[in-house]
């Protein structure tokens, strides 16, 4: 009997096991199967559909870093840093030797502009892994942010003893060194990192500003139009490049260059209005009514747009008070002047077109807010 007893109970326990052990092969590649079908909704950008694999997952074990880590980094990507935060925390809580969630945590405190926080985290890293130029270059980045310039420029030469060709850390020890009051230094850096990445843009840049500030402006248009190559999409590359050629007082080049920015970019306004306000600049220098009136046909289209920009309107302004029509330069500027932020030269230019309208009230009230505005 006794043995009847244990033979049954042998037997049940052998059963028992055996479909413990099915159940958990079945969660194992239930588990399995669920990361790899958040994996691959997030390569499609579906993020929403990750989520709920990522934390099908998780529901299947709760002990597991790996799916709170990636349903983490899907939201951080979504931009809900707040749960982000939240997973990303208990990830780091259940792996604390896991370098990952950390560096995560340290991304979504920088994003969310408290750099203090990121800096801890990146520094956990470290702790970690501290052959992780990266990590050194991110720390450096949340550091210059906050404030601390000498730290970042030990953070990034860490960085650079590991890895002489990380181009972006080469930029970001320009940037420092240059707020920090060392121009020559911070050259050798910027042209550093645009020898090992000319696209870097940022680099380029900072790199144009450095020689705009020590009055090199053959290496400066250099760097901006090497720029606006980079990015053919966008209008202001070209802007800045025109204007810096009217600051060389090389006036063909920079009409040629803006030109260029108005045909390309026929929706921008910032090309009209710097196009126009080189045009009246000439106009005043050369006397060239011919160039107010390509001022004025520049901004007419731009300026009684709805949502025309304050300055377009304000340059419209002038430019029909330089070609001789005072009653609607007045009616514009006075439009100008009722936006913020005021402007006290486009005060100046109402009430001259006030005065030759001889509309005293007019005159005397921008006389009067001009001089407040310039106390």
């Amino acid at each position: 009997m006794n043995r009847a007893v244990v033979l049954s109970v042998t037997v049940a326990a052998l059963v028992s096991a055996t479909v413990l052990t099915w159940i958990d092969v079945r969660q194992q590649r239930e588990f399995r199967r669920l990361i790899a079908s958040g994996d691959a909704a997030l390569a499609r950008d579906q993020t929403i559909a990750a989520i709920e694999a990522f934390s099908g997952a998780m529901a299947l074990r709760r002990t597991s870093m790996l799916p709170y880590l990636k349903r983490g980094d899907t939201y951080r990507r979504r931009g809900d840093f707040e749960a982000a935060l939240r997973d990303l925390t208990r990830a780091s809580a259940l792996d604390p030797t896991a370098p990952r969630p950390v560096e995560l945590l340290g991304d979504v405190t920088e994003a969310l502009g408290q750099h203090q926080r990121a800096i801890g985290f990146y520094n956990r890293y470290i702790a970690l892994d501290d052959r992780a130029p990266r990590i050194l270059y991110k720390l450096a980045a949340s550091e210059y942010r906050d404030g601390r310039r000498a730290a970042a420029i030990d953070s990034l030469r860490k960085a650079l003893a590991i890895d002489q060709k990380f181009a972006e850390a080469h930029a970001l020890l320009g940037v420092c060194l240059r707020a920090d009051g060392r121009p020559d230094q911070a050259l050798r850096s910027l042209t550093r990192a645009v020898a090992l990445n000319p696209s870097l843009e940022t680099a380029r840049l900072e790199l144009a500003d450095l020689y705009d500030s020590l009055g090199r402006r053959r290496d400066e248009i250099e760097q901006l139009e090497a720029f606006a190559a980079l990015v053919p999409d966008r209008p202001d590359a070209l802007i800045r490049v025109g204007l810096t050629y009217a600051r060389m007082e090389r006036t063909d080049a920079a009409v040629l260059t803006l030109t260029r920015a108005t045909e390309r970019f026929p929706e921008s306004p910032a090309a009209s209005v710097a196009l126009a306000r080189l045009w009246l600049d000439l106009a005043g220098a050369r006397g060239d009514a011919a160039a107010v009136r390509k001022a004025v046909d520049l901004l007419r289209p731009v300026a009684t747009r709805p949502d025309a920009p304050r300055d377009a309107i304000a340059l419209y302004g002038r430019a029909l008070l330089a070609s001789g029509n005072a009653r609607e330069a007045e009616q514009t500027l006075q439009q100008a002047t009722s936006r913020t932020p005021l402007d006290a030269a486009t005060l100046t230019y109402l009430a001259r077109a006030a005065g030759q309208l001889r509309h005293a009230a007019i005159e005397r009230e921008a006389t009067a807010e001009y001089e407040a505005l310039v106390r």
